[in-house]
């Protein structure tokens, strides 16, 4: 089965076309990243297999000027891998919030397209732009199956008391204000993927994963279920991230409204996309510029690396005092899989749990599964890449084969 699988970030749609035969036997035919959305200048990134990889710099609007990209890559008449888009037989989306509403996987019908659009308020960055890229799959194949799969899903295992806030519980009961999480298809897939790479046994285990790019979330993981995470009722909650503020005192951000005359609507703007590394930096949302910018002396780069490391090290100290322990500590996402150096300010902080950093191995790990910690560490780290495509392209191909049965 060709499937396109459709990941869409805050500020970038990762994209892969699959030849799925099994859950484990699959072609990756092409595959690549629309980055840097929004910003005023964008890169397109086209692999199709065994070939050179493409890069293109341009601007890149928004997320349907991006699909529109990617959909034309593919049918490249000299460099495409598809004759027509009419090849494509399935199309998954990955979803940051599905609220309530999904436990799993969907098939894409006007009540999904309604729920989503619903849970938009609870992740203004993400919905919208997965609705995008739904509609635009849908009117260039409007016959073709799509589904979705949902970041929240794997989060619905946490107990009450952790999902729950401190507010009148009637706000839960009528308007379901509680922790929602994200990023739970990496989280899902690096817990699994690094207890099997590093020997440990997921089924009595306490992991910690940490997916750190743009967005940024940590996910204490027991036994191979989420117990707690720290992002919340919407993506802004927990770390400071690319253009997010991150933890905040709710008196001081109803304090600015009244200080600058914004509108809720307003003041989440500046909270969603004017905050973060791009708010404390004063000059980039983006990670790598912001290293640049702190390597050349920069001192509002430097504090803002210097908060995103803290804010880290917190969660992870959090989480291990939850669980009473950690057998295992993953690093995933586009900061957590190519900055060594962030990865070792961290783990030098927990060297106190008998955890031993391999330096050699963390300088050189980049980019591919790493183990980073010595052999006689009594915590095991690693560099695990994540890979929510795969497991959004198992959850449509079991989907739409149940259709055809």
């Amino acid at each position: 089965m060709i499937l396109l699988v459709i990941n869409c970030g805050s500020s970038s749609i990762k994209y892969q076309l699959l030849d799925m035969k099994s859950d484990d036997i699959f072609d990756v035919i092409a595959k690549g990243i629309a980055e840097k959305i929004g910003l005023p200048e964008g890169i397109l990134q086209y692999a199709p297999a065994g070939k050179p990889k493409i890069v293109r710099d341009l601007p890149i609007a928004d997320h349907k000027v991006g699909m529109q990209l990617i959909l034309e890559a593919l049918t490249d008449p000299e460099t495409g891998v598809l004759k027509s888009l009419e090849d494509i037989e399935a199309v998954g989306h990955r979803i940051v919030q599905g609220g309530d509403f999904f436990s799993g996987s969907a098939l894409v019908n006007e009540d999904v397209l309604k729920k989503i659009a619903f849970c938009s308020d609870f992740a203004p960055l993400h919905n919208p732009a997965h609705l995008l890229g739904i509609e635009a799959i849908q009117h260039v194949l409007p016959t073709v199956p799509q589904v979705v799969t949902f970041d929240t899903a794997f989060h619905q295992t946490m107990p009450d008391y952790a999902y729950m806030y401190g507010l009148p519980y009637e706000y839960y009961e009528k308007f379901r204000v509680r922790r929602y999480g994200a990023h739970g298809t990496s989280h899902q897939f690096v817990a699994q993927q690094g207890a099997r790479f590093c020997g440990v046994d997921i089924d009595h285990s306490k992991i910690i994963t940490c997916h750190l790019g743009a967005g940024s979330s940590i996910c204490a993981i027991k036994d191979g279920k989420c117990v707690d995470t720290s992002m919340g009722f919407s993506p802004l909650e927990g770390m400071i991230m690319g253009t997010r503020v991150g933890n905040i005192d709710a008196n001081a951000v109803i304090y600015l409204e009244n200080k600058l005359g914004v509108t809720p609507d307003e003041m989440s703007t500046i909270l969603n996309r004017k905050s973060g590394f791009l708010g404390v930096s004063q000059k980039t949302s983006d990670a790598r510029e912001l290293n640049e910018l702190a390597n050349n002396g920069d001192p509002k780069a430097k504090l803002a690396l210097k908060k995103f490391t803290f804010d880290i090290i917190k969660l992870i100290g959090s989480y291990v005092a939850e669980m009473n322990g950690v057998d295992l500590i993953v690093f995933t996402g586009g900061i957590g899989e190519h900055n060594s150096r962030l990865r070792r300010r961290v783990l030098e902080n927990f060297s106190y749990m008998g955890l031993s950093l391999d330096y050699e191995a963390n300088a050189a790990a980049f980019g591919e599964d790493a183990m980073i910690t010595t052999a006689d560490s009594a915590v095991k780290a690693a560099l695990i890449c994540t890979n929510e495509e795969l497991v959004i392209a198992r959850d449509t191909m079991h989907i739409v084969e149940s259709l055809e049965n």
